[in-house]
């Protein structure tokens, strides 16, 4: 999975393991690369980002999403009967081509995260657009984002949910269009139609935020995209 070393003289390369240890460390903590301890025996921070660089140019990551799911597929893990679908913005300082004037954060430069989650809230596909774009934008792409996943032992790859819940954000005829264009069941909220009165009510639709998760929303029986938002925030330099 691993892309292959390069041959070249000098000190020995720091193994991949000690260096991956050090690149979860710097994430998790929020540690500045060039503040890595070396006495954690992770090698130099800029060895890690270099390393981190590489593996991300190389598809590695994309490459192991796609092997955890096909085990958790083997497993029956994944639930495929409901899939959930919102977004969080996040702070974008050094801007990109993904960055845009956040209209409800003073115009700070920001992007939005949006993710597609199973009903167990493992995430399908992570999708990154500028904030000064509306959600709805990516409600097609990001079904069509997740991939093949594979069963080793009976079935074809799989990669739509049979239903997929959204707030009132995507209350669009588009995005329904789209639902109904891939076979799959639509459960968007409607627009001065579904309340806040059914909270936490057994299939109806709520949204709402729990304490320490960046958009926390939950859908119909407890569909839950704010995990993976938490899980990111929560590692401070990965989100």
């Amino acid at each position: 999975m691993l892309p292959p070393e390069a041959p070249k003289g000098g000190r020995p390369r720091i193994p991949d393991r000690d260096t991956l240890e050090g690149i979860l460390y710097v994430l998790k903590t929020g540690t500045p690369w060039e503040h890595l301890p070396l006495e954690l025996g992770y090698g130099s921070g800029m060895t890690c980002w270099r390393r981190l660089r590489d593996w991300h140019e190389a598809g590695v990551f994309t490459r192991l999403h796609q092997v955890l799911l096909d085990r958790m597929n083997e497993a029956e893990q994944p639930d495929w009967s409901r899939a959930s679908l919102d977004s969080t913005t996040v702070p974008a300082a050094r801007g990109g081509s993904q960055t845009g004037l956040n209209p409800t954060d003073r115009g700070r430069p920001d992007s939005e995260r949006q993710v597609i989650v199973d009903g167990r809230g493992t995430p399908l596909a992570v999708l990154i657009s500028p904030a000064n774009h509306h959600d709805s934008m990516l409600f097609e792409p990001l079904p069509d984002a997740v991939p093949l996943v594979r069963n080793g032992r009976w079935g074809h790859p799989r990669k739509r949910p049979e239903k997929v819940y959204a707030d009132k954000a995507y209350d669009i005829p588009r995005c329904r269009r789209a639902c109904v264009q891939r076979r799959i069941k639509v459960r968007i909220a409607r627009r001065g139609v579904e309340s806040s009165e059914r909270l936490g009510r057994s299939g109806g639709w709520w949204s709402g935020r729990c304490r320490g998760s960046a958009g926390f929303v939950v859908y119909g029986g407890g569909m839950r995209c704010g995990r993976a938002f938490t899980w990111r925030s929560r590692s401070w330099r990965a989100a």
